[in-house]
């Protein structure tokens, strides 16, 4: 199998525009996510997906490869779509441009759901880490996966899912963590199908794979990174920093 990652990177952030350049320690946040996730070796390939002169020349710098996007688009699922439609892959995986710490485990985990799958009936795979805090399960912030007796995703909510009706039953909440594998054929199909009315309503995009019957394994892991969406991520990731 030929393995990719793609890091789709937006300069225009809505919570915090211009992350992705701004400094952490001795970088960027968007030198440090392609630093971790080459230093992982376990990509054929790895590139940067942008339509932005700044980052492109960030990751040039850095002897990276970048794709830019000929496209305006609503998602990270499709720049990456875009990015990978004429390149010969079989798997690429979507690393966050907002994740400096990303690590190897996680990516590796996902990876070996698909050289498990030998019957091929998966077309995603990705993550989830159990959850115990009621105010998480509650945050609309956490979005929450389901999973059936052989750990294929049921549904994503930001509502908290199961309803716990009857908390003796002692069932276990898992929150998504967003680090996606996909094989190509499902990405490609993701950029061609319209969103419908699951995802338009949970603004959670990869409810769209549930809805057109595409087939998500979930890979339970301790991994949690550090997302920055705000200016205080950013601050606390400056703390982390120093402890590595």
């Amino acid at each position: 199998m030929k393995i990719i990652a793609v890091i789709p990177a937006r300069y225009q952030a809505s919570r915090f525009p211009g992350k992705l350049m701004a400094i952490l320690g001795d970088k960027t946040v968007i030198a440090h996510t392609y630093k971790a996730t080459v230093e992982t070796e376990l990509f054929d390939d790895v590139y940067v997906v942008t339509d932005n002169d700044i980052i492109e020349q960030e990751i040039l710098r850095y002897g990276g490869k970048v794709i830019r996007s000929k496209k305006e688009h609503n998602c990270g699922s499709d720049r990456i779509a875009e990015a990978v439609e004429h390149l010969d892959i079989d798997i690429v995986i979507n690393v966050q441009g907002d994740e400096p710490f990303i690590q190897k485990e996680p990516l590796e985990a996902v990876i070996k759901a698909f050289e498990n799958d030998v019957e091929k009936k998966i077309d995603l795979a990705s993550l989830m880490q159990q959850i115990t805090d009621w105010d998480s399960i509650n945050n609309p912030n956490t979005v929450k996966v389901i999973v059936d007796k052989n750990d294929f995703a049921l549904y994503f909510s930001r509502s908290p899912i199961p309803y716990p009706r009857d908390i003796s039953v002692g069932h276990k909440y898992f929150k998504h963590i967003g680090v996606y594998a996909f094989r190509k054929r499902a990405i490609l199909d993701f950029y061609k199908l319209p969103m419908l009315t699951l995802e338009a309503s949970e603004k959670i995009e990869c409810i769209r794979y549930l809805e057109y019957g595409k087939r998500i394994k979930m890979v339970e892991t301790s991994f949690s990174g550090v997302g920055i969406d705000t200016p205080e991520d950013l601050e606390k990731a400056k703390l982390q920093i120093k402890k590595i």
